[in-house]
């Protein structure tokens, strides 16, 4: 917990987070419709104390609870007949969030194993460098061993900070969107339900019909526009996660040739010195 509580500070973490933010901030701004949200506004103009009051501004806890209470509700009862447009985005995010969580899982778990194989490799530099000095005969053998390990462990470390900041967040980002996406379905479901309740409400007269003529209206509008909103977000967002997740994994890709690359021509070059230095001492013997 102290570690966690330090590391909030660390210059590393902050940067990190700024540029995450920074990310958001842009993709809102981005966006044809929140980059006109008030809020966005005030959140990027306001001052402190008017970022404060305006928070308080927001719906009661009271409402939040009710609210969240009738949406449980009717999220329960379910929707009788979801549009096939729909029941087809619904059944991709699904699939989509199960295997962008495996690879956000299996990135992170690599990524964790090559810092590991880093730190430890780091060590072996300093000890080739010591061996040298008890080994006359192969100091300048272990020295250059040494000096290869360094340059690896340099071009090893560019790579790992290149996953850091390209692949990773932008797997997790798409985890996270996922998420939000099925929670967008999730709530236009609900207005379908509740606008399905006051329709059998209405047909079995259950309630006065003046009132269910205008909140059935209502419910209409709020679903097509929920609709409209959906199918034109969602096309959005398949070419930027298309966009996004392709750029991120060529250079992904590219980091990986090029470190690889490295590390080759690297040990390649000390081992062409050493077939010369052997090459060599036998001639020097000769009369």
């Amino acid at each position: 917990m102290v570690k966690g509580m330090v590391e909030r500070f660390n210059d590393d973490f902050i940067e990190t987070r700024r540029k995450a933010l920074s990310t958001f901030l842009n993709r809102i701004a981005d966006h044809p419709t929140l980059t006109f949200n008030e809020d966005f506004k005030v959140f990027l103009t306001a001052q402190a104390g008017e970022l404060s009051s305006h928070k308080k501004q927001g719906p009661g806890l009271l409402s939040k609870v009710g609210q969240t209470v009738r949406a449980v509700a009717l999220s329960l009862r379910g929707v009788k007949s979801r549009p096939e447009e729909f029941a087809e985005m619904s059944d991709f995010i699904e699939a989509f969030s199960q295997k962008i969580s495996l690879i956000d899982k299996i990135s992170q778990r690599i990524c964790k194993e090559e810092r590991e194989y880093f730190d430890e490799m780091r060590e072996y530099g300093p000890i080739h460098v010591l061996w040298s000095e008890s080994e006359e005969d192969l100091v300048d053998t272990l020295r250059g061993v040494a000096s290869c390990i360094d340059r690896c462990c340099r071009a090893m470390e560019k790579r790992l900070s290149g996953l850091s900041e390209a692949l990773l967040p932008v797997v997790h980002e798409y985890v996270l969107y996922g998420e939000m996406l099925m929670g967008v379905m999730k709530r236009r479901d609900q207005i379908q339900a509740e606008l399905e309740s006051r329709l059998e409400a209405a047909a079995h007269k259950k309630a006065d019909t003046d009132l269910l003529t205008a909140e059935l209206g209502r419910l209409e509008d709020r679903l097509e526009c929920a609709n409209t909103a959906l199918k034109a977000d969602w096309e959005r967002w398949r070419r930027s996660m298309r966009s996004d997740l392709t750029a991120a994994f060529r250079d992904a890709a590219a980091r990986n040739v090029q470190y690889y690359e490295q590390c080759l021509a690297t040990w390649e070059s000390f081992l062409m010195s050493q077939t010369d230095l052997h090459t060599k001492e036998p001639s020097e013997d000769k009369p």
